[in-house]
């Protein structure tokens, strides 16, 4: 096991950081003559080549075997990140970039998404968000007919986002039976959110038996239902930028590029590593194989909390890219966006 970095002589050290800054700055292997002809460094190649040797044989260096230079490894990047790194905080211009973003107009979700794409193209990395799903204020609901056995149901939202689900009708549907149930809901919905009706509307449709149709009564208690049971709480996760990962140090490492791509697909298994740097305070950085998800890609995960102003957990914000990811640029612009979306939810 490596010592920790302040074990290490001071020689050992600025070898150690200049190679993994260099590193990360390029993406390529670092060669022991680009390191003596850094400015400080009074050391001959074959002087640093001897301390790049005892790094890596701690296991902080290691060297590609189509390359003579070294490379920091994921636990190297872990001694780094931890012990080395100097923040840079984001620039104005930064800032004011996903602000304005996040303030362009649109649904809660829209601002989100605008977001996370800020970050992306900041970063230069795919950007996550993930809130817990918001119930939106109903504006308006409607049923769509697809064939003669199912229908899209349609809740319009007041600010203007819209959800819809595909629902089995009851045989025999008239499409004027569609219609009634649209209005009716619309009528009884408008202004409140699905939780509060729920349990008004059972009584209102017993109530006025008489006066529904009995097919238009039996798509509205689906139509209710099918809310219901996909779940309110089921998490909102935004993933933006995909293509910015598509760099040209990417065009040597396609299979890399290729199983990360095939990774971000699985947005379940994304929630749940999002889900895992909920309970911290900090920002949590997973460096390459650290983290299973992403241990084929050799990618890194940083991500933070976002909290509202009682201190509850209500999101997570990261991104996605390669280890070799500027993190002392990237992570400060990580915590800034999510207090940023600390402040779209409210």
């Amino acid at each position: 096991m490596a010592p920790p970095i302040t074990e290490l002589s001071e020689r050992a050290r600025d070898i150690f950081r200049a190679t993994v800054e260099a590193y990360l700055d390029s993406g390529l292997p670092v060669g022991s003559r680009t390191i003596s002809r850094l400015p400080g460094f009074n050391l001959s190649p074959a002087s640093v080549r001897n301390v790049m040797q005892d790094l890596e044989e701690l296991g902080l260096l290691a060297a590609p075997h189509t390359s003579a230079g070294r490379m920091p490894t994921d636990f190297g990047l872990r001694l780094f990140v931890d012990g080395m790194m100097h923040a840079l905080e984001p620039s104005s211009e930064e800032r004011a970039a996903i602000e304005s973003r996040a303030g362009e107009a649109g649904s809660i979700e829209e601002a989100l998404s605008n977001t996370t794409a800020a970050l992306s193209g900041l970063s230069a990395c795919a950007g996550m968000v993930m809130v817990p799903k918001r119930e939106m204020i109903v504006r308006q609901f409607s049923f769509v007919p697809l064939s003669q056995d199912k229908a899209l149901a349609v809740l319009v939202g007041e600010d203007g986002g819209i959800e819809n689900r595909v629902v089995d009708l009851p045989p025999g549907m008239a499409p004027s039976a569609l219609v009634e149930a649209g209005n009716y809901l619309t009528a009884t919905l408008a202004g409140s959110t699905l939780a509060e009706v729920r349990a008004r509307l059972v009584r209102r449709i017993d109530a006025e038996r008489n006066a529904l149709d009995a097919a238009a009564r039996a798509l509205i208690e689906r139509g209710i239902a099918t809310w219901t049971q996909d779940g309110d709480a089921r998490p909102v996760l935004i993933v933006r930028g995909q293509a910015r990962l598509l760099d040209e140090a990417a065009s040597e490492d396609l299979e890399r590029v290729r199983l990360l791509l095939d990774e971000l697909e699985g947005k379940q298994e994304i929630a749940r590593l999002l889900d895992s740097a909920r309970d911290g305070e900090a920002t949590r950085i997973f460096i390459g194989s650290e983290n299973k998800l992403f241990a084929l890609s050799g990618s890194s995960v940083i991500a933070k909390p976002v909290r509202a102003l009682d201190g509850q957990v209500v999101g997570v914000v990261g991104v996605i890219g390669p280890t070799r990811l500027n993190y002392a640029r990237v992570v400060p612009m990580v915590d800034f966006t999510a207090a940023t979306v600390a402040r779209l939810l409210g």
